[in-house]
């Protein structure tokens, strides 16, 4: 659970969702090892989801049953707010931590930016640069779909934006990179102030 601060707890979300569209099972460590057990019924996707655990150094159990033969939408979405919700949880009072983070990301000929705040208040904006409806079996426009998810769930402002690049699918897996590595540095502990909210305001 999320009560005490964070500096004397193992920082842990588990999240389960049920909805008539999609049932989510959900549990995230924010200090782990990159391990992962993923399965949303979509494999670019998990494939994406895999590799954010791992550049992020979370461990990440996942399953998702979703109504894929309606639309992949209702999944990707979804899935976007449960993580960031484990987020939200894992993160407690928020005490001590760098509260935002950003990385520049390349892969291969891409270069990808992403910069989070985890300030609770939730914002985003997203320039992929994608211009394919699929990549594999991935409807790439729903990149935009789970990462507004993602910023609701978890409270948090997300920027990305693809720079330049070639391959759609590095273009993707670019942003989920960086995403994952500028959350890692946010959700990292300042030890010089650990006992500190990161804001004037008395609460994030």
């Amino acid at each position: 659970m999320s009560d005490g601060s964070m500096n004397d707890r193992v920082r842990v979300g588990t999240v389960k969702r049920d909805t008539t569209e999609t049932q989510i099972a959900l549990r995230l460590t924010v200090d782990g090892q990159g391990t992962y057990q993923v399965a949303t019924g979509l494999r670019f996707f998990d494939h994406m989801l895999e590799l954010f655990t791992r550049h992020g150094g979370f461990d990440l159990e996942l399953t998702c049953k979703g109504d894929l033969d309606v639309d992949q939408h209702h999944t990707v979405e979804d899935v976007g707010i449960a993580l960031g919700e484990a987020f939200l949880e894992a993160l407690g009072d928020k005490k001590g931590i760098m509260r935002a983070g950003y990385f520049v990301m390349p892969m291969d000929e891409t270069l990808a930016v992403a910069a989070v705040d985890l300030s609770g208040r939730t914002a985003y904006a997203v320039e992929s640069g994608v211009d394919v409806q699929f990549v594999g079996d991935f409807q790439t426009e729903l990149l935009t779909d789970f990462l507004e998810g993602f910023a609701r769930g978890a409270k948090c402002n997300v920027h990305v934006k693809t720079m330049y690049g070639r391959s759609n699918h590095h273009k993707i897996e670019a942003i989920f990179k960086a995403l994952a590595r500028a959350l890692r540095g946010a959700c990292s502990r300042d030890e010089r102030m650990k006992e500190l909210l990161p804001s004037t305001k008395g609460l994030l």
